[in-house]
This record gives C-alpha cells, sequence and structure tokens, in this order.
C-alpha cells in the first residue's frame, strides 16, 4: 500500500472524563484477535491520542473507509469490542467504529512537497 492509494483518517470522540484511566488500560493491549481483525480489514498505522480531558483523537491509514469499516462489521470480535467500548463514550451515535466525527485534513507535508 502506497500513499497515493491509502485514505488518511483523521476522528474524534469524547471519553467520559471518569472512565480515561479503564479506556487506556483496555488499550494497553487489545485482545489479539481485534488487532489481526483490524489490520485484516484495512486499519493500517492506526493511533489513538488521548487528552486529558477525553478528548479522543484516532488516525489511520486506509485503501478505503468504507471497505473498513464494512469489513470490521462482519467480524464477530468486532460486535463484542464495539459493545464493551461504547460505554466509555460521551454522546455516541452508533458504535465508536462508525459513530466518531471525522476531522478534515487541512495540511499534509508529502503532499506539497510533491
Amino acid at each position: 500500500m502506497t500513499a497515493e492509494t491509502s485514505e488518511r483518517v483523521c476522528f474524534q470522540l469524547q471519553v467520559k472524563p471518569e472512565r480515561i484511566p479503564e479506556y487506556t488500560e483496555r488499550h494497553r493491549a487489545i485482545w489479539p484477535d481485534m488487532a489481526a481483525a483490524l489490520k485484516a480489514t484495512g486499519w493500517n498505522n492506526y493511533s489513538l491520542f488521548l487528552r486529558e480531558d477525553g478528548l479522543l483523537i484516532g488516525y489511520f491509514e486506509t485503501p478505503s473507509l468504507a471497505a473498513a469499516q464494512t469489513g470490521m462489521a462482519a467480524t464477530e470480535v468486532n460486535a463484542r469490542w464495539q459493545a464493551e467500548m461504547g460505554e466509555f463514550f460521551v454522546a455516541l451515535d452508533g458504535a465508536p467504529d462508525t459513530g466518531f466525527l471525522r476531522l478534515s485534513e487541512v495540511f499534509h507535508l508529502e503532499d506539497q512537497l510533491a
């Protein structure tokens, strides 16, 4: 996969402040089958960043956001993970992996250097 064939996705969610320690702990070592499913369905270079007030920023690269979400929706492990993780978020509309607010990219260095 090259940068030309990758969609860069950045999103935000809000973790309930009182749940931040548990949320952080659960992500220290996610379930191995969840990690494998993410990779297999195109969630590449995936990172989460958490501010101390609960603002969560996620970033990943994928050939297609729609295909990555559809692929994960078809896995049993994702259904279990989303059911457990949904309770950690404020004002979530749907599951965390589909209910996030996608952020618009306004700058990418490699694009400007090309």
